[in-house]
């Protein structure tokens, strides 16, 4: 479990093809001393496992499929990367609650500047509109960031300054992709209410039949 709060910029310092998908070795010389092997560590907000530790650099493995559905199979060598350490339970809770498990790729459609401030807009999918509510939070690459406007198919997001400094958002423009986790808290309300409405039809099936059988 993860906050979206990123703790470093990462450095994609080599990438490996193998059987199972790709290996990735990234320099992260702030957080690499809170790293072991066996490890979480959300990467552009995708969940990956620490599988070695050398010097200021972590190896992590991304299967095929995490490759196909994100946008981490599209890295590479010298690209920078959003990391952020799994959560603790002493931890604070400063963003929201982040699985690191991507929902769909959205698509960086426009970059305003408000200000001193900056507004987003990202393309996504259809099917990931009921998950997502005005003002309600939304992980971009791995980013807990707030839904400031919400449009069909479009949401819009403002990042301070800080954030494009320490984060991959910085250095994003128009036509990028961005892995877009929704709301868990959403996904298991969905989930609990398609249960409830499976158990109302059995029960009714179930009435039904009983008095068709018995009572004709």
């Amino acid at each position: 479990m993860f906050t979206g709060l990123i703790q470093e910029l990462g450095t994609i310092k080599s990438i490996t093809s193998n059987t199972e998908g790709k290996e990735f070795v990234i320099e992260a010389p702030n957080l690499i001393k809170e790293i072991a092997i066996d490890d979480s560590v959300a990467t552009n907000g995708v969940c990956l496992t620490a599988t070695k530790i050398s010097g200021n650099t972590f190896r992590v493995q991304a299967i095929h499929m995490t490759l196909e559905k994100t946008s981490i199979g599209s890295l590479k060598n010298g690209d920078k990367v959003n990391l952020e350490l799994s959560l603790r339970p002493t931890d604070r809770m400063g963003g929201h609650m982040v699985q690191g498990h991507v929902n769909a790729l959205g698509k960086i459609k426009n970059i305003e500047k408000t200000g001193d401030n900056w507004e987003v807009t990202v393309e996504f999918p259809a099917n990931l509109r009921k998950y997502m509510i005005l003002e309600g939070s939304i992980a971009l690459d791995g980013i807990s960031l707030t839904i400031a406007r919400l449009e069909a198919g479009h949401l819009t997001v403002a990042i301070i300054p800080h954030t494009l400094e320490k984060t991959t958002l910085g250095s994003k423009k128009i036509g990028d992709f961005l892995n877009i986790e929704v709301d868990i808290v959403a996904k298991y309300i969905e989930n609990f209410l398609r249960f409830d409405q499976d158990n109302t039809k059995k029960k009714e099936w179930a009435e039904n039949f009983f008095h068709a059988k018995y009572e004709d």
